[in-house]
């Protein structure tokens, strides 16, 4: 596959002018050392999952980073993270040379946890999710946006029944000590059935026959090693009460797809979860616009108790309020737009822009105004807008 250009890249370039270190962390197989090894073509580069490798540096690590002419890629830093005290040592004998250690983990696990730490002030961090509709055309609510699915999409169920099977055994053994992944696997299956919902871990353990401390557990490991999103109510409640729960969502929309069950188009829109799968692909694409931006992540919902919701709420500074539905629908009417009226006759100290995202057919991706002030648009022209 033709390599993508990644919209990260300048933020990337730019930190590694000012810090000797950079820490990429994200899911597994979503190009964070091809990106690196385009980036920074002249670094040297060890898989940190290498057996050998791993031999070596824990028989000696000081003599192996010594050896390395930097600059580095060290790919999956979690799996020996009695390194980095090495690397930091290095650092700190050469602080005026940038750019020279480049760092990437799967997780944002405890040991990912510990590396940022560790290097605190030396290495900027980042993080990198799939691809996103603004780097490619191919990504798709169907397909989702990890780069191999894209470039085979003919193979993308064998793709990802592999990439579940890799997943359970290295990163959720290698963050916790489930021993039945049997179960974890069904919460997987059985996770992907509450997307777009208000999250209810009573509701989560009763069919798996697992307590509810237990969920929460296998919730975080989702959560820390990027496969699920857990979008928060919005902080201000505007003079009503509101719902505290977070809603769930999963990062991948191909990946849900699959666990689903969903194999075409056809069944995709056919099927009672697009709606939910839509919503989800939205919020995945808000996010990873804020973070390849080097912004920190902020999405929020809006429900109260009388039953007022709208889907996402994306705070902008200086107190900018973007409100926003998604619609799985082809077609809109100012109807699918009366909860955001609803809600921005109630916002008080924000300026308020409302969109309403929907899906339109091939060639016919238009703005249109559903209502005074709400306009209804594609995701694509709303993710331009805010970058």
């Amino acid at each position: 596959m033709k390599y993508i250009p990644r919209q990260i890249e300048s933020e990337l370039l730019i930190a590694s002018k000012h810090f000797s270190g950079l820490i990429l962390t994200g899911p597994r197989r979503a190009g964070k050392t091809t990106l690196l090894r385009k980036v920074f073509p002249k670094a040297q580069y060890y898989l940190l999952e290498d057996p050998d490798i791993i031999a070596r540096l824990r028989a000696d690590p000081r003599s192996f980073i010594e050896e390395i002419h930097p600059p580095a890629i060290l790919e999956e830093i979690q799996n020996v993270p009695e390194i980095l005290g090495y690397v930091r040592t290095q650092i700190d004998r050469s602080p005026n040379k940038k750019g020279q250690w480049l760092l990437t983990g799967s997780q944002e696990s405890p040991l990912m946890k510990g590396a940022t730490e560790s290097m605190a002030g030396r290495a900027a961090v980042f993080h990198l999710l799939p691809l996103s509709v603004l780097e490619t055309p191919k990504v798709s609510v169907l397909n989702g946006g990890f780069p191999e699915v894209l470039a085979h999409p003919s193979v993308s169920q064998t793709w990802f029944r592999s990439y579940i099977l890799t997943y359970l055994e290295r990163d959720v053994r290698a963050i916790s000590s489930i021993r039945d992944l049997a179960t974890f696997r069904r919460f997987l299956s059985l996770l992907a059935s509450r997307c777009g919902q208000i999250l209810n871990r009573t509701d989560l353990a009763a069919p798996l026959g697992v307590t509810v401390p237990t969920i929460s557990e296998w919730l975080n490991i989702l959560e820390i090693t990027s496969q699920i999103i857990l979008v928060p109510p919005f902080y201000e409640n505007f003079g009503k009460r509101l719902i505290k729960s977070p809603k769930l969502y999963f990062y991948d929309s191909g990946l849900l797809c699959h666990l689903l069950g969903i194999e075409s188009e056809n069944v995709l829109n056919r099927s009672p979860f697009l709606g939910a799968i839509f919503e989800g692909f939205v919020a995945s694409e808000i996010i990873k616009l804020q973070m390849n931006s080097g912004k920190t992540r902020q999405l929020y919902y809006f429900r109260d108790q009388q039953g007022l919701e709208v889907d996402f709420l994306v705070p902008r500074g200086d107190h900018k309020l973007i409100l926003l539905e998604a619609k799985a629908s082809r077609t809109v009417w100012p109807e699918t737009a009366e909860s955001l009226s609803r809600l921005s006759k109630v916002v008080s100290n924000y300026h308020i822009d409302r969109f309403l995202i929907y899906r339109p057919s091939k060639g016919k991706e238009s703005i249109a105004a559903l209502r005074p002030g709400i306009k209804a648009l594609p995701i694509e022209k709303l993710l331009s807008a805010l970058s």
